[in-house]
């Protein structure tokens, strides 16, 4: 099995280390949990605009694939919104935590970009050899993870439906675990303090 099969199959898996070792470590202060937790809903709301237009295929563990070239909503500023959103999220609940300050963080976030650097590859592999030049212009107009200001709109390219209800109950599990880390990063942070 490929190290990119690897990576693929189990992303939703790799962020529990970091989130036992920032709960064990967890040094939080009130400053590092607002400032954390919003960032952390910044890239939860990228996640969700995201999956609201590519649908529950963004949760498949199999093959890398898709039915659509999606270039609408956050895609249309760049490539890749939902690993951006993670690792935001990641980024935002590790500054809660306040966890081995900065050095977990930095840690997380180089692995992470590892990962996503080898997904990403796989992935645009499968875009660019089912949608061809469509996926060429997409890609060299639309940045992997600095969004552009202005969308990138092509109208030949058909979308899916944009469904605000799908991509909530395609983000159900995310939401799920999203809320325990941050109830128990508050919990340990009152613990403490009393």
């Amino acid at each position: 099995m490929k190290l990119s099969e690897v990576f693929f199959k189990y992303r939703s898996y790799t962020p529990i280390p970091f989130i036992i070792i920032m709960l064990f470590y967890q040094n939080s202060s009130i400053w590092s949990l607002i400032a954390g937790f919003i960032i952390a809903c910044v890239g939860e709301y990228l996640r969700l605009w995201g999956v609201s237009w590519a649908g529950s295929e963004t949760r498949t563990t199999g093959n890398v694939g898709g039915t659509y070239l999606i270039i609408s909503g956050p895609f249309a500023h760049l490539r890749n919104p939902l690993y951006l959103g993670n690792i935001m999220m990641y980024t935002g609940i590790g500054i809660m935590s306040f966890a081995l300050f900065p050095w977990l963080q930095i840690a997380g976030l180089i692995f992470f970009s590892f990962q996503y650097h080898i997904i990403i590859n796989e992935e645009e592999a499968y875009l660019k050899n089912t949608f061809g030049r469509q996926f060429e212009d997409y890609t060299s107009n639309v940045p992997r993870f600095i969004p552009r200001l202005s969308s990138y709109k092509v109208s030949k390219i058909e979308q899916p439906d944009f469904s605000w209800k799908d991509g909530m109950k395609s983000e159900i599990r995310t939401f799920q675990a999203f809320g325990v880390v941050i109830a128990t990063l508050l919990i340990l942070w009152f613990l403490r303090r009393s």
